[in-house]
């Protein structure tokens, strides 16, 4: 089948138009499939010209997949065509922001390649890369579409929020304000209100995104710099437990957990006292009296916290 692949080869060997992406928050994919199709328009008329005749042995496949479609055959010509779909899902992939694997796009361009080696007439005449292109761009462009879970009238009334913030923002020199804005768009306060609210629920960022890239072979991702607000400080436990010894330090046992017991496991006096066998009282003059030395002993060595 090496020479089956003539067509697709050609394709495969040109330049590739992969550009880096530049790092910040990727903007929607649905705003850029139109803009995308027509780009990707303009280059057919060339790849047509690179597409030559079917050989013998591809046109003998062809006939006998039509005569009798089997699963066999059709999995000959998928192989066949598959650098084609690979070379468009890559073209497509060049151009969209970071998050969207080259992997989903293949995927999705195999099921049009299947849906045109179906509908695929020899009778016409056509060459089958001609035919089966806009189909396997297509597909790769609906799987697209599907990715984009916000519905696109949100995402139409989100540009134009945007894009009447841009234009106050140029006339005005500053941040306009809701009541300007809704003056602009010529809607009622509430109405534009509405509008922001559903505008700021649009922008997802990845949480596997590239932050910025290392020398080392493990990237750097927008969940490695994300602050664990829940997770404990160590440095913070490292503290606490230095400043537990410092404090206890020079105590008698039951002192020693007198001040462990209130102050770091947040016990009563009458928990306390029942814990060492004392009185609440007993143990309330007890912690006077150790906090009076604590305050002497620290007071000489003020000057080594800095204070």
């Amino acid at each position: 089948m090496a020479t089956t692949l003539a067509t697709t080869a050609e394709l495969t060997q040109l330049p590739s138009t992969q550009t880096e992406v530049p790092v910040g928050p990727p903007p929607d994919i649905a705003s850029q499939i139109d803009r995308i199709a027509d780009q990707l328009a303009e280059f057919d008329e060339a790849e047509v010209r690179v597409s030559q005749p079917m050989n013998e042995e591809l046109e003998k496949l062809w006939r006998q997949y039509k005569e009798s479609p089997t699963q066999d055959a059709r999995n000959r010509l998928v192989e066949n065509y598959l650098p084609l779909v690979k070379y468009n899902g890559e073209r497509i992939w060049a151009r969209l922001p970071e998050g969207v694997e080259l992997d989903d796009l293949v995927s999705a361009g195999v099921f049009g390649l299947m849906d045109a080696i179906d509908a695929f007439d020899l009778a016409r005449g056509v060459k089958f890369e001609t035919y089966c292109v806009p189909r396997i761009r297509g597909a790769m462009l609906d799987e697209l579409r599907t990715m984009d879970w916000v519905p696109r009238l949100v995402r139409s009334k989100a540009s134009k929020l945007q894009e009447a913030t841009k234009r106050l923002e140029a006339r005005l020199g500053r941040h306009p304000t809701e009541l300007e804005l809704a003056e602009q768009m010529q809607l009622p306060l509430d109405e534009l209100e509405k509008m922001i609210l559903e505008a700021n629920a649009v922008n997802l960022i990845s949480l596997n995104k590239k932050w910025y890239e290392t020398d080392s072979y493990k990237d750097v991702r927008e969940i490695d710099i994300l602050e664990d607000k829940k997770g404990e400080d160590p440095t913070r436990r490292i503290q606490k437990n230095d400043l537990m010894r410092l404090v206890t330090k020079g105590l008698n046992r039951n002192e020693r957990l007198i001040i462990i017991l209130y102050y770091y496991e947040e016990l009563t006096m009458k928990e306390i006292g029942a814990t060492l066998d004392l009185s609440e009282s007993r143990v309330s003059q007890m912690h006077s009296s150790i906090v009076q030395r604590l305050q002497l002993q620290l007071a000489k060595r003020r000057p080594e916290f800095g204070t």
